[in-house]
């Protein structure tokens, strides 16, 4: 029996509350923080305290919420408290069962639809108007609360169109820090990856900066446009050039193996002064020629380069610079510095293109998105101050949660769904192509058995695994989860690689055709693929090298290895030709076994001989070495039971 509660009972939350507050304690926490709420109970205002949070905590990327961590942040925003109450009535939604993967044609196309409708809806936080007389705590509130109402009208969009946004950031710090940067440049370069430049692209950014003021500028800085090929460099140009878009051509990884050659060209040049020393006159002589040599290789070039068309031009470090500068404001006094703001998603080469820029390790570089946590100010030069920011997810469509992924939005390593992006990959890069990346063999299914002629992410990942040794404990089958992140990594990085055409272009697959010869293969396998053309003598045919005529490559040392061990002869598991059982009891399988000395004997030569001579199997009597038939009948034909030597089918009458 449950005994009453007493009315002079204290409950153990009035004991913690009065052990960490009581007579005088917590008065740490009483003076600084305060928070103003309000009840909705009473409609009464009342002052808490506000959590404390180390810095980093505070700048933390927050890219995806759950529903209860969104509706605590959302409340915190707004600075209201909430009452849970117990429900009993329960609504039961039903959702067809879909893939909630992947899309088919025609709902990607009718998703795509409806994004292009509400793509102007797609904007970032704006700051807040503020003066000199705005208080930094009144700043903090209507910044908060303008915030807010971003907040609530993308998650409005996103529950009445059903559309899938990325995940964008969602903590006010980030953005705050955004703000800034735009604030004191003059010219606002968005970086975004060559592979997909308008996944990365945020139009209300641009929109956002000029209303700031109307004298800054934008520009659209397509980096990693070494991964394109010339055809697709130049149909990303006539779309941005017809869409009105400022945009350049640039590669991070070009300028680095540049800045690289430069400082081993001059070390070798030094080292080979100190050793020349007094008597170097003849080596310098000699110098002086290839560096005539070398000065018309580049009047050459030049020329070349001037028939080149100036839109698809990959720009270097120094031409890059030079093109900032036109971006210098003209009222700008001789003392003022043009300032760079850079702006970009995670893991689109933001912090690689500071360092090829100012030739030194300045900005460390990380492959997980959203290192940088603060806007940072580099003095590139007398003329040019660059201010990094954060890299941010800026709110945009998708069609997937897969797109995220292989577009490197999403970190791999968090990546806990891998069936969908290892479906694209599987999909967009041909098998082909796949197989003479990694030496592996992808076992699809069949065309009579339901499958495509393309191969699922399940085969791809499982034959990768295979490849690699990846099993699971237990019942050793391969791995997929571990193989995936190996498979979507090399296709973030672009070993991998893939180009999303501009709109007007349908036909993908064409696009990226280029991108899947023999020369974008890794050197060991391109000196692979080479020995193998060269044992089948196809070494001077062009169309070796084309996708469709792309040879399986070797197998690799260890390969070869295991199988010469496991088929040599005399082994149990060794090869061999299977043939159904009836073949030995054919004319062929007779004649072999006759060659081979083998004789048959017992019921089933009995019955053989019995066909053969058209009499009863019971009157078939078998004699071998001193055994003779006995009692044999005649019966058309000759009695074999005086005879030494077994016999043997066919023999005559």
């Amino acid at each position: 029996m449950v005994l009453a509660k007493s009315k002079k009972s204290v409950g153990l939350g009035n004991t913690l509350m009065k052990d960490r507050f009581g007579k005088g304690k917590g008065s740490d926490r009483k003076r600084t923080g305060q928070v103003t709420r309000i009840d909705h109970a009473t409609g009464q205002e009342y002052i808490t305290n506000d959590r404390e949070e180390a810095s980093w905590v505070k700048m933390r990327s927050v890219t995806e919420q759950g529903a209860l961590d969104e509706f605590l942040a959302t409340a915190e925003l707004a600075g209201t408290d909430f009452t849970a109450e117990k429900m009993n009535n329960v609504k039961i939604i039903h959702t067809d069962q879909r893939n909630p993967y992947l899309l088919s044609a025609a709902e990607e196309t009718a998703v795509l639809g409806k994004q292009r409708e509400h793509k102007a809806r797609l904007t970032v936080p704006r700051r807040p108007q503020w003066d000199a007389s705005t208080t930094p705590a009144e700043l903090d509130r209507l910044e908060r609360d303008a915030f807010l109402e971003w907040r609530k009208g993308l998650a409005e969009l996103q529950e009445t169109q059903d559309l899938l946004m990325t995940p964008f950031e969602r903590n006010l710090e980030v953005w705050r820090q955004l703000w800034r940067v735009i604030e004191r440049s003059d010219v606002v370069v968005q970086i975004v990856d060559a592979r997909n430049p308008l996944m990365f692209r945020s139009e209300d950014l641009e929109a956002y900066v000029k209303d700031v003021d109307s004298k800054k500028q934008n520009l659209l800085l397509i980096n990693k446009a070494d991964m394109m090929s010339y055809n697709q460099r130049k149909a990303w140009a006539n779309y941005l050039k017809g869409a009105g878009i400022a945009y350049r051509f640039f590669s991070a990884h070009l300028a680095k193996e540049l800045l690289e050659a430069e400082e081993s060209d001059g070390e070798e040049a030094e080292s080979e002064e100190e050793e020349a020393g007094p008597s170097g006159t003849g080596a310098s002589l000699k110098q002086d020629e290839p560096d005539e040599e070398a000065e018309e290789d580049s009047e050459e070039e030049d020329a070349e380069g001037d028939d080149e068309e100036a839109d698809t031009r990959i720009l270097t470090a120094d031409e890059l610079e030079d093109m900032l500068l036109q971006y210098a404001p003209e009222d700008a006094g001789p003392d003022r510095k043009l300032q760079v703001g850079l702006v970009g998603y995670p893991n689109v080469g933001k912090s690689s293109t500071i360092n090829a820029l100012i030739g030194a390790k300045k900005v460390s570089v990380s492959a997980t998105p959203g290192k940088t946590k603060h806007f940072q100010t580099i003095h590139y030069s007398d003329k040019v101050i660059l201010c990094d920011c954060p890299g941010l997810v800026f709110p945009n469509f998708a069609t997937t949660k897969g797109e995220l992924v292989c577009n490197g939005v999403l970190p791999i390593d968090q990546l806990r769904e891998y069936s969908g992006p290892a479906t694209l990959v599987a999909r967009r890069i041909p098998q082909a192509f796949v197989e003479a990346i990694y030496g592996i063999q992808i076992r699809t299914r069949p065309l009579e058995e339901g499958g495509t002629g393309i191969p699922t992410g399940e085969e791809l990942l499982r034959a990768y695994a295979r490849h690699r040794g990846f099993m699971t404990q237990g019942l050793g089958q391969p791995d997929s989860s571990r193989a995936a992140r190996y498979v979507l990594k090399d296709y973030v990085s672009g070993k991998l690689l893939w180009v999303e055409p501009p709109p007007g272009i349908a036909d993908s697959q064409e696009f990226n055709r280029e991108l899947y010869d023999v020369s974008h293969l890794p050197a060991r396998r391109q000196a692979a693929m080479a020995a193998a053309l060269e044992e089948l003598s196809v070494e001077g045919d062009e169309t070796a090298s084309s996708l469709s005529d792309m040879l399986p490559l070797p197998r690799g040392a260890k390969s070869e290895k295991l199988d010469k061990a496991f088929f040599k002869p005399g082994q149990g598991g060794a090869g061999h030709l299977t043939r159904p059982f009836s073949y030995k009891y054919t004319q062929q399988g007779m004649a072999e076994a006759a060659a081979e000395g083998k004789q048959m004997s017992g019921r089933k030569l009995r019955a053989m001989i019995a066909l053969e001579k058209g009499i009863d199997p019971k009157d078939v009597q078998l004699g071998s070495g001193k055994k003779h038939f006995k009692g044999g009948k005649k019966t058309g034909g000759k009695n074999r039971g005086n005879t030494n030597k077994p016999y043997q089918p066919g023999d005559d009458d």
